[in-house]
């Protein structure tokens, strides 16, 4: 399988050479029967799409496995793709699944079930290049994967968070996991299995994407899960007692999105320990991504200049405290192990001087948010004149409500505002909103799915500091009208961002 070379990587930063536009929809909310988007045809009806209507950038969410009420922001694994993401029709069309019942039918419960019934017919009827191809994944990813579907096999197995397992398992004594990885063989072939075809099955659509001239914008969440395989397989580069539960969890405090900030939950980092082995997490963690998207965003880019420190007793975030972390360093390793990167800063909510010194002294590009644009005065960074070229502007984020959500609950004094600012336009929001974007001199523009189709509040994809309902918003092609994809295209061309 390809892996990223210096040279691909100087390919890649081209992504900021001209002026781009882009929608954000994450795999999930891609159409279709299964119980969510997956890898197959639809993704590549997107793509299609996205080529018809001259965008050339598609960003999504995080794409591995989820740990809390479905959340791409809490994840199981840093390296791992999640396989509900994986396409059953594609096994089908390769004679590596029996035809069973239709693949409408199935539920992402059984979904397991039948990639275990596939690796069987793998190992009968793939070819010696198909099994090469699989001895060198498991091979070259084992420095990951090893630890991944242990930690998988013995969730399944427990079916309890890592730090209520039994002690030798808990403490990874060798002889557990010895034994560990003996009872459960078959098990842990099939997750080797799913984590193969999952690279396969991503790894062939990127290429789709990039021979069409579309770039795949992934995101990094700064943080991972408690229950997660890096935090049970290397505990001491985390902030944890000696039950390896968490002295101090990460959140952010009261801003524009929660009075009482957001409790996230994860743990924070050792930052010392990671430092003395030259960040080694990162630099496994960098290469992953850069195997999966041409640019990556980094959520949450302030908590590498200083994190905000909730004590674990905390039932919300507002009793924490700013802690520093080691960015410059952590910055210079990067660069000095993958030179120049195809990074975008999240630096929204609280950002000091610091934290913008930070990322322009990497040169990367920040965030702006037009919905944040309409509050305070003219110095307010994320109206449009007050853009930078070094940005990348959204209307609005997964966040974020909707734009037309967003515009039909603002109070009568801020809509004014908006509309006069606007021009008084004729265009029904969010329309006047996606042409401001466009518009922007910041390279790079992203307009949610939601705002391309006018959805109202009730499309939100997310609602910070809300726990359930989230992160199970969809789109149907039928809703797209005649005439839409002609009137994006023309948009984007107007403002020089035409594939």
């Amino acid at each position: 399988m390809e892996t990223i070379t210096k040279r691909k990587l100087i390919i890649m930063m081209n992504y900021f050479d001209q002026r781009r536009a882009g929608i954000l929809l994450h795999l999930s909310s891609l159409p279709g029967q299964e119980a969510c988007g997956t890898l197959g045809q639809e993704a590549y009806n997107f793509i299609d799409f996205l080529a018809n209507i001259g965008c050339s950038v598609w960003q999504m969410l995080p794409i591995g496995p989820t740990v809390l009420h479905s959340s791409p922001y809490q994840l199981s694994s840093i390296h791992a793709g999640n396989p509900i993401f994986i396409d059953l029709k594609w096994l089908q069309q390769r004679g590596w699944l029996p035809l069973k019942p239709p693949i409408s039918a199935i539920s992402a419960i059984h979904k397991h079930d039948f990639i275990a019934q596939s690796r069987l017919e793998f190992i009968k009827h793939a070819n010696s290049q198909d099994h090469n191809l699989y001895e060198q994944f498991i091979n070259k990813q084992a420095y990951w994967l090893d630890d991944y579907v242990l930690f998988q096999a013995l969730h399944l197995e427990f079916d309890t968070p890592w730090w209520e397992w039994s002690q030798p398992i808990r403490n990874r004594e060798p002889q557990a996991l010895v034994a560990a990885n003996t009872k459960y063989v078959n098990l842990i072939a099939t997750l080797k299995y799913e984590q193969f075809i999952f690279a396969l099955q991503w790894l062939n659509l990127k290429k789709y994407a990039n021979q069409k001239g579309i770039l795949l914008f992934g995101d990094m969440p700064i943080f991972v899960a408690q229950d997660s395989a890096e935090v049970w397989a290397q505990p001491k580069i985390f902030d944890l007692d000696a039950k390896g539960l968490p002295k101090v969890v990460a959140g952010v405090p009261p801003d524009y999105f929660s009075a009482t900030g957001q409790r996230w939950g994860n743990p924070l980092y050792n930052w010392e320990r990671m430092q003395e082995d030259n960040f080694t997490f990162w630099m496994q963690r960098m290469r992953t991504q850069l195997d999966l998207f041409d640019i990556i965003r980094i959520d949450h880019f302030r908590g590498l200049e200083s994190y905000w420190a909730i004590p674990a007793t905390e039932v919300n975030a507002v009793k924490g405290n700013w802690l520093p972390a080691p960015g410059d360093a952590l910055f210079t390793e990067l660069q000095n192990v993958f030179g120049t990167l195809p990074l975008v800063a999240e630096d929204l909510g609280i950002i000091t001087p610091a934290v913008n010194a930070l990322r322009q002294r990497y040169a990367l590009p920040g965030m702006k948010v037009l919905q944040f644009a309409f509050y305070g005065d003219a110095t307010n960074p994320y109206l449009p004149f007050n853009h930078t070229v070094d940005s990348v502007v959204y209307t609005g984020t997964h966040d974020n409500d909707t734009s037309l959500g967003w515009y039909q609950q603002l109070d009568t004094h801020t809509k004014n505002y908006v509309d006069e600012f606007l021009g008084v336009p004729q265009e029904s929001m969010p329309w006047p909103l996606i042409r401001t974007a466009l518009g922007s001199v910041a390279r790079l523009a992203i307009i949610p799915m939601q705002d391309i189709l006018a959805l109202d509040s009730q499309h939100r994809m997310n609602t910070p500091g809300t726990v359930g309902g989230n992160w199970s918003w969809r789109f149907q092609w039928d809703w797209i009208p005649d005439g839409l994809a002609y009137r994006i295209k023309r948009m984007v061309s107007y403002y020089g961002r035409h594939l």
